[in-house]
């Protein structure tokens, strides 16, 4: 099956491109100036002709709890599916279902719901699991139920792998917590992402994470020590590390502008990585709910625990890469934030780029980065 795609605007880091791309399958086969009319004679199956708009790698959220009043945590294939439907209507083509801090039994259930929605998803892809928590500290719980937070335990995980096996692609951890080092060396062996977050690790005990095996901050800044001039602690020390990448949550709430820049300026495209964190109330609209086991309210987009704490967020992938051109990130790089840097953390190596020999996961965006196009493994949506 052949797919025409005329009239496109493509970024790249010399700048914006209009282009024809020609998808065979569920491949990028060919990409050429949309002025020379390449494909003109060449006979297809299905084209769209995206006028000038811009066309974008499908962006992927490696930390997404929930949508469309749906948590993954709820224990059915139904929960997933929604959210991955949302995640493909605001420009996500992939993600990784992510659980919170919970009862190994509830953890067991979300993993095996997982294993069944796979490969039948109803819209954005199924990449994996990053399990956020239970190995988090009480101090820097943000909206973690404290019933269940831990220490480490390699039984326990030897169990969750067993269940999970190569579904396990990122890990956030506490590594200040006894026995996380050896976790973290674990987690490495078995070719995972171990980041973390929830967090009162020092600068010292970061830098000893780091050189166990830790390579990433789970939303960089949330649930973890402010960076003191004589207390750097972990914030600094991901900073200063060029091997330590970031997610950034940027909803306009959870970061202020001039942080974003300053991870940006830091850590550049290919070390930050968009996020939506998101909680069943994306897609969905301020309210009640209850999720990781506490009452959350949402008013004006926020969501927040009783006591004011922030409980994740609403906000969508294409808001999320909105707000962060809006905010000076270029778009060249907002858009390696959101679609290419996720992919390169995850060892993926066909998805994050709109390049020929790359998966046709592809997302038309209008002026206002709303979504109006959506191609999966080469097919409209």
């Amino acid at each position: 099956m052949k797919t025409l795609i005329q009239n496109v605007t493509i970024s790249k880091e010399t700048g914006l491109e209009l282009v024809d791309i020609l998808i065979e399958n569920e491949t990028i086969l060919a990409i050429e100036a949309a002025e020379n009319k390449t494909f003109s004679n060449t006979a297809v199956d299905q084209s769209l002709d995206g006028q000038s708009q811009l066309l974008i790698p499908g962006m992927i959220d490696v930390h997404i709890h929930g949508a469309n009043n749906f948590d993954m945590m709820d224990g059915t294939t139904k929960s997933i599916q929604e959210v991955s439907k949302k995640c493909l209507e605001t420009g996500c083509t992939g993600f990784l279902v992510t659980s919170v801090t919970s009862s190994l039994d509830a953890l067991l259930t979300m993993i095996d719901r997982t294993k069944e929605v796979i490969g039948q998803e109803e819209g954005a892809k199924i990449l994996g699991i990053h399990l956020e928590g239970p190995y988090l500290n009480v101090k820097r719980k943000g909206m973690q139920d404290p019933t269940y937070l831990r220490n480490p335990d390699l039984k326990e995980m030897a169990t969750i792998f067993d269940r999970a096996g190569e579904l396990i692609k990122m890990v956030t951890v506490a590594p200040e917590l006894p026995g996380c080092l050896e976790l973290i060396t674990y987690l490495k062996e078995k070719n995972v992402v171990v980041a973390i977050a929830h967090s009162d690790a020092t600068y010292e005990e970061a830098q000893i994470a780091f050189q166990h095996g830790a390579t990433h901050i789970t939303h960089c800044f949330n649930a973890m020590p402010p960076i003191h001039h004589r207390a750097p602690g972990l914030v600094t020390a991901a900073l200063e590390n060029d091997d330590i990448s970031v997610q950034a949550i940027v909803d306009g709430i959870h970061l202020h502008p001039g942080i974003v820049r300053l991870l940006h300026k830091i850590k550049g495209a290919y070390g930050v990585i968009l996020i939506t964190d998101a909680l069943q109330a994306m897609g969905v609209g301020d309210g009640a709910y209850e999720f990781g086991g506490h009452q959350v309210k949402v008013e004006n987009g926020v969501a927040r625990l009783k006591d004011g704490t922030l409980a994740s967020s609403t906000v969508t992938m294409n808001e999320a890469l909105r707000l962060s051109v809006e905010m000076g990130i270029p778009l060249d790089d907002a858009i390696k934030m959101g679609a290419t840097t996720p992919t390169v953390i995850l060892g993926e190596k066909k998805l994050g780029k709109i390049e020929v020999g790359y998966d046709a996961d592809l997302i038309l965006l209008d002026k206002e980065f709303s979504v109006i196009e959506k191609i999966l493994k080469g097919h409209r949506k």
